[in-house]
């Protein structure tokens, strides 16, 4: 009986072992259905002595979200540890924790919400190890905020923010329970996976810029269009035709015949 006991007991421990081992790859299956907007965080970098010169810095986006309008309009997003604009905005976030929430009118960063028109872009500022230095290439168009910050011409819209409390480490559950006690069930997985981690960042909306279109096409639709990224690519929105202006009429139309001949 003691043997059968074991013998159960390392059964389950194999399918629960089996099952977080499985579940960021079930989770990356189904999100990657669903299509998410991309923007590009810009900041301004500390001085270093080795690029004097290159004090800007970018940062693509895919899991960028509106959190709160109201008391304070948030945003939040992740960023992969460890990467410059991490230990950049991680820096800013502990400078500006002295000072009190009035005071907070300068932007430490700019979220530039790209459109359909800038996937190239996207692109450039995902991959820091292909292009170290992206504000250089002749496709990204850029000029500085009022705080002195890059906004990228033709993003569909741009908001100016600041960094609120320290990162949450997303890869250390103990850190995000009150007083750090441990949850429930005992000691948790680790969600570092393939050796990366990721911090959330929390951010207060200070302006909504406007976008300078100076180097863009006016006529060109795509920048009226949110860009997105699904199925591991970058896609924008279209109308189903089920959905389309006239169809959505004779929808109505319907639904009004259907109730009519119930009534």
């Amino acid at each position: 009986m003691a043997m059968r006991a074991s013998w159960r007991t390392t059964k389950r421990w194999k399918s629960t072992s089996h099952h977080y081992q499985q579940l960021p790859h079930n989770i990356r299956s189904l999100l990657r259905q669903t299509a998410q907007p991309v923007a590009v965080v810009t900041s301004v970098m500390p001085p270093d002595a080795s690029s004097p010169s290159h004090r800007f810095h970018g940062a693509t986006l895919s899991s960028f979200t509106s959190i709160s309008l109201a008391p304070h309009p948030l945003v939040a997003f992740s960023l992969r540890v460890p990467s410059r604009m991490a230990t950049t905005l991680s820096g800013l976030a502990t400078t500006s924790s002295t000072t009190t929430i009035s005071s907070h009118s300068t932007s430490h960063m700019v979220i530039n919400i790209l459109s359909a028109a800038q996937a190239h872009a996207a692109r450039l500022f995902s991959r820091p190890d292909l292009h170290p230095r992206p504000f250089d290439a002749h496709e990204v168009i850029w000029s500085e905020t009022r705080d002195g910050l890059p906004i990228l011409h033709g993003s569909l819209g741009a908001l100016s923010c600041r960094v609120v409390g320290a990162a949450w480490p997303l890869s250390d559950l103990n850190a995000l329970v009150r007083g750090g006690e441990m949850e429930e069930g005992g000691e948790q997985p680790s969600w570092v996976v393939d050796g990366v981690a990721s911090e959330l960042f929390i951010a207060r909306i200070v302006h909504v810029e406007d976008i300078p279109l100076e180097g863009t096409d006016p006529s060109d639709t795509l920048r009226t269009l949110p860009l997105l990224y699904h199925r591991q690519d970058y896609t924008t929105v279209s109308v189903p035709p089920d959905l389309k202006p006239n169809s959505s009429r004779e929808i109505v139309d319907d639904l009004l015949d259907l109730v009519g001949k119930k009534c």
